[in-house]
């Protein structure tokens, strides 16, 4: 059972990066084991390159409460302030509404059994140990695991200190390390020197093996020795396990050619995982040809200073922090980190701007995991931006950017603070105020989706008026777009679609398409929708359609489907409808849009009932009412939005009884986000006969109604999109 919808990091799943063979450490795996079903706050500690993050890994899924075990992954968090966001984030506890991320996970893990890993913590400790506090004295049924340099120095805090290996795992490791790359030493008594020489640190036994393919294990104890005698000849302060890490490290970096040094202390800017574009991009020059970085790159994974993995955005690569952490050093010493920094930041800013672009288009699904992979260097330049009074309006153009991460992937909470922190920079110049007057709509629109009026109005009338004053036609549009989503979500229908028909107007004056211009004319056929006009809302909602299948746009189809499910609900086409809400269902769960899931959810239980079983139907709407709080308030507080609500809960109360009806509820409240969805589309069929066809053909505008097809304002040859 997951506490809430796919996206945390299951350690039971999905093992971080170094673990992927484990050697030895069975008394430590025991007793640790051990230590987690005795206290619910264990911190193992020890140096760098130890092994925590291994142990605990393979630790933790021995104990495992009822709702798993998960991770979260600290070494790679720069600002304290995104902490708790990063645990609610880990925790698949997507929230959109306007609560603080401490407030999401004392309500949302309140009735939960989970054991929680915290890796990596010690740069962050002063904010993580007032958590963890908390979180253990108001969630009984959780458990901490922490891995650290230090401990968190809480109440009831258990420590395990981590020690090196033994000498005969230490041989295992570096015999299997050694194995794997086909070069198994043959001296026994060499490579217990050279593991006695490294002091049984995982870490640096493991970048000693990477290079037995190269050298003997005599030549590696040889170049080793006089790598330990340089240092050990310096600082007599340091900690014997420390200097061995940084001997092995040290001499690593020695025996790397110019261009992997060069390249190792460039990786270094990275926050998280990256990929090869990236790298070509931000580390070639100076020194190292594009053409060169692959070779150079492939040469490091071979010495396992970088490590290499598959994910569902293709092949990236990691750095472990300690490998990391040397390379920043050597930049900072050449006095290259700072440009280093921009060349990252102009990187991030281009790829959110691609991913704006190809966001309208076959590849949507692409962009999302994408950008779910990027989000940890995405967040790193932002606060680049933030902290470099000459970048910081480049924040402002970033965090606008992302207006599709922030609302089509369900992170509104996490943008709203990027886009605020953004807008309290004073606009320099008429390029800076476009991106304002960006920004000001996309947190009006993130605001107006968390059910926050009144700062939703001010942001979008202070967009409104700067636009004009501007002479801005496509933020006027946008603000007035945007204002007419808040007249619909709070019942003022007429208004709505005035402001959504003069806006649909404005795009098509402009020459604007994208996945925001057809949502407008998806929320004005809900507003006709809600007045009575079935058939415009019709036809208003197959134009989207077609012009999304024809585009490959998937997010803002299934609002289209959503509208049109409610008007085959309502004309009494049950089949046409489930089918209809079960694709719009599917597609807004896999982009982890909880207000699509939701809205699609609450009328699939109206369907069930009026098929005949309401025990079912109030099962999805217990299901539905544990994900409104997720969102904001419950179904806007709109009438209109509510009555397929009400009169699901009143037919099913009336065949079920009060008492049976509450305790189907209660059932539904109880499913995690992946079962409620996956009970929801249990009887719609993946693929339906009798799912009508979009229309081919000339589309059928009605009067005001936007003409889809005119090219957007910023074509490009992709066919993507910008949103204002």
């Amino acid at each position: 059972m997951r506490p809430d919808q796919s996206g945390g990091d299951r350690v039971d799943g999905n093992l971080p990066l170094e673990v992927d063979a484990f050697v030895g450490r069975a008394a430590e795996l025991a007793g640790l084991a051990q230590a987690l079903a005795d206290t619910r706050l264990v911190t193992v500690t020890g140096p760098g390159g130890v092994g925590k993050s291994r142990l605990a890994a393979r630790a933790a899924p021995l104990s495992a409460p009822r709702d798993g075990v998960w991770r979260v992954e600290l070494a790679t968090l720069r600002d304290p302030e995104f902490v708790e966001y990063a645990v609610v984030e880990a925790l698949g506890l997507t929230d959109h509404t306007t609560r603080l991320p401490r407030e999401t996970l004392l309500a949302r893990l309140a009735d939960r059994q989970l054991l929680l890993v915290l890796d990596g913590f010690e740069h962050l400790v002063d904010v993580c140990a007032p958590l963890v506090t908390e979180l253990l004295r108001r969630l009984p049924g959780l458990r901490v695991l922490a891995t650290g340099r230090r401990p968190l120095g809480v109440a009831g805090e258990r420590l395990f200190p981590l020690a090196p290996l033994t000498e005969d795992d230490a041989v295992a490791l570096l015999v299997d390390r050694a194995a794997q790359r086909a070069a198994a030493p043959d001296d026994e008594t060499v490579v217990r020197e050279v593991c006695r020489r490294l002091e049984g640190i995982p870490l640096a036994i493991e970048l000693a093996a990477g290079r037995l393919g190269a050298l003997s294990a005599g030549q590696l104890l040889e170049r080793l020795d006089d790598r330990f005698r340089l240092l050990t000849g310096g600082g007599r302060d340091a900690l014997p396990r420390h200097r061995a890490l940084r001997t092995a490290v040290g001499w690593s970096h020695e025996l790397c050619a110019p261009e992997e040094r060069l390249l190792w202390s460039r990786l270094s800017v990275f926050a998280g995982s990256f990929d090869l574009e990236a790298v070509e991009y931000v580390c070639s020059g100076d020194g190292l040809h594009a053409d060169d970085v692959l070779d150079v790159l492939t040469q490091l994974v071979a010495q396992s200073l970088v490590g290499r993995e598959e994910t569902p955005a293709g092949t990236r690569y990691r750095m472990l922090d300690t490998v990391r952490a040397y390379g920043a050093d050597w930049l900072e010493a050449m006095g290259d980190a700072t440009r280093m920094r921009r060349r990252h930041r102009d990187w991030y800013l281009g790829l959110a701007t691609w991913c704006e672009l190809d966001w309208f288009s076959p590849r949507q699904a692409e962009v999302a995991a994408r950008v779910e992979a990027e989000l940890p260097n995405l967040r790193w330049a932002l606060e680049y931006c933030l902290t470099d009074p000459e970048d910081a309006h480049l924040a402002l153009c970033l965090a606008g950017c992302l207006w599709f991460c922030w609302v089509g992937c369900g992170r509104l909470s996490e943008g709203r603070r990027w886009l605020e922190r953004s807008l309290e920079l004073p606009p320099e110049d008429l390029v800076h105020e476009q991106s304002r007057l960006k920004a000001l709509w996309v947190l009006g629109y993130v605001a107006v989706l968390q059910g926050d009026r009144v700062p939703a109005l001010a942001a979008l009338q202070e967009c409104r008026d700067e636009a004009e004053r501007l002479t801005s036609a496509t933020a006027v549009a946008y603000a007035e777009h945007r204002t007419g989503c808040l007249a619909l979500v709070t019942d003022d229908m007429p208004r709505a679609e005035t402001l959504l028909r003069s806006a649909l107007e404005r795009y098509q004056k402009i020459g604007e398409l994208n996945s925001n211009v057809l949502m407008g004319q998806v929320e004005l056929a809900m507003a006709r929708a809600f007045r009575g006009d079935l058939a415009e809302a019709v036809r208003l909602c197959e134009d989207v359609r077609r012009v999304c299948e024809d585009h490959g746009e998937r997010w803002a189809r299934a609002y289209a489907l959503y509208v049109l499910g409610y008007a085959a609900w309502s004309e009494g086409d049950l089949s046409v409808a489930r089918s209809l809400l079960s694709d719009c269902l599917g597609t807004a769960h896999t982009f982890h849009d909880l207000l699509g899931s939701v809205l699609a959810m609450e009328l699939l239980a109206l369907i069930t009932v009026t098929e005949g079983d309401p025990a079912e139907a109030a099962v999805l709407q217990g299901a539905a009412a544990a994900v409104w709080p997720s969102v904001g308030l419950p179904l806007f507080g709109s009438a209109y939005y509510n009555r397929p609500h009400e009169l699901c809960e009143a037919a099913a109360r009336e065949r079920l009884g009060d008492e049976r009806y509450e305790d189907r509820v209660r059932l539904g409240g109880r499913l995690d986000r992946e079962a409620a969805v996956a009970r929801a589309l249990e009887r719609c069929p993946a693929r339906s006969p009798e799912l009508p066809p979009a229309p081919r053909g000339p589309a059928r505008h009605t009067r005001g109604a936007a003409d889809m097809h005119r090219p957007a304002a910023s074509p490009t040859r992709k066919g993507g999109e910008t949103a204002g």
